[in-house]
């Protein structure tokens, strides 16, 4: 009786002691999602209500003079908001600026999350450990809303002006022809612990 007890005192015990790095491995990977999540909404929540603003006075023109000058600003003024050790940015295959080209780990994110949508399965989120201390949260950002279009959309060749700035401010631009419901990228929140 005395050995059965052991053995289960034991087995009880090592189970404990194994749970307890799961545990806190679940812990940091919340913390994780926790943190990007809260930071990719803060960076798309910016954005999104600076560019409407900007489309609602002035127009598409308006729009895109603002992201051309303000978008990159703004993201390095919204990673000044975060907590030591978080950092956002925007990326894609097709970008407009070469601020936004994404580096070879993140190019193949890119092409991850393309062919899960296209097979039906595109995530909210994924995350990548880099290393020890370091994992990338991916958040897609899909093309949802038609004005998105005017800029991004085949139409925007329809608009002289506009189709002119964009050539003269990004000759080598490549995110254009984008259709509703395509995949444009990620934002990408680095965590360092």
């Amino acid at each position: 009786m005395k050995l059965l007890h052991s053995i289960m005192v034991f087995s009880l015990s090592t189970s404990i002691l194994l749970a307890a790095p799961q545990a806190a491995e679940e812990t940091e990977l919340n913390q994780i999602l926790v943190t990007g999540e809260a930071s990719s909404k803060v960076l798309l929540e910016t954005l999104g209500s600076r560019l409407k603003e900007q489309l609602e006075t002035g127009g598409v023109m308006k729009a895109f003079e603002f992201c051309s000058d303000e978008a990159y600003n703004i993201t390095q003024e919204v990673n000044k908001g975060f907590e030591s050790g978080v950092n956002i940015k925007r990326i894609s295959t097709q970008f407009r600026s070469p601020a936004n080209a994404p580096k070879a780990d993140e190019s193949a994110v890119l092409e991850e999350l393309s062919t899960l949508k296209k097979n039906g399965a595109l995530p909210t989120h994924l995350v990548k450990q880099i290393d020890e201390k370091t994992f990338k949260y991916y958040k897609p950002l899909l093309i949802e809303k038609k004005v998105c279009l005017k800029c991004h959309g085949k139409i925007y060749k329809d608009n002289t002006d506009l189709k002119k700035a964009i050539e003269a401010r990004y000759p080598l631009d490549s995110a254009i022809n984008y259709e509703m419901g395509d995949l444009r990228g990620a934002i990408v929140v680095t965590i360092t612990k």
